[in-house]
C-alpha cells in the first residue's frame, strides 16, 4: 500500500499510538476502519487525500509544485487503473468461459 507510512504517521499524531503495536495486531478490522475514518483533518493522511481530490481552480493555482506532483501522480495512477479495469460484462463473460472450460474438462 502506497500510503501505509502516512497512515502510521496519522494514527500516531491523532491517537498517540503505533498501529504496529500488539493492541492493533489483535484489533478487529471493523474497529480499525472506524479509527481510520475518524482521523481528523490535521493528519498527514487527511492532507494528502485533500491534495489528491482538490478540483477548485483557485486553490489549485496556489498549490506548490510538490502538491501538484502529488495530485498529478495520483490522478495518473487512478486513470490508468480505470482504463485497465474490465467492465462487469467482460468479467462475467470471462468467468462463464472459465466455468465452461472446467465443465468440459470433467
Amino acid at each position: 500500500m502506497d500510503d501505509f507510512d502516512t497512515i502510521i504517521s496519522s494514527f500516531r499524531s491523532e491517537y498517540g499510538v503505533s498501529i504496529r503495536s500488539e493492541e492493533f495486531r489483535t484489533m478487529p478490522w471493523s474497529e480499525f476502519v472506524s479509527l481510520l475514518s475518524g482521523l481528523g483533518p490535521n493528519t498527514s493522511l487527511a492532507r494528502l487525500v485533500q491534495i489528491r481530490i482538490e478540483d477548485d481552480k483557485e486553490i489549485l493555482s496556489n498549490f506548490t509544485p510538490a502538491q501538484m506532483r502529488i495530485r498529478n501522480e495520483y490522478r495518473r495512477k487512478r486513470n490508468a487503473t480505470l482504463a485497465n479495469s474490465k467492465s462487469l460484462d467482460e468479467t462475467t463473460q470471462f468467468l462463464n468461459d472459465m466455468k465452461n472450460i472446467f465443465i468440459q474438462m470433467s
